[in-house]
């Protein structure tokens, strides 16, 4: 299961490029792409970092935002 779909619409939602969204949470641009492509799972320190950084930007997030699979209708579309 890709659980790691979110991490791209968060990113689009911030209006953030990978470089721009990797330095606002203290990660490289190639953590990034990992994250979004589910080869790597997002830590929860980073996790933690994304959520106060969305915060800052008017944006409330959650842990459940972050790691909540993702449902049948979603699957369809990736």
């Amino acid at each position: 299961m890709h659980l790691m779909h979110h991490i791209k619409a968060i990113r689009a939602r911030l209006d953030l490029t990978q470089a721009a969204f990797a330095e606002a949470i203290g990660v490289t641009q190639s953590n990034v792409s990992h994250y979004e492509c589910g080869r790597q799972q997002m830590p929860p320190d980073v996790a933690r970092r994304l959520i106060a950084t969305a915060k800052e930007m008017g944006i409330d997030l959650s842990f459940d935002d972050i790691y909540a699979p993702e449902s049948p209708a979603e699957r369809a579309t990736t």
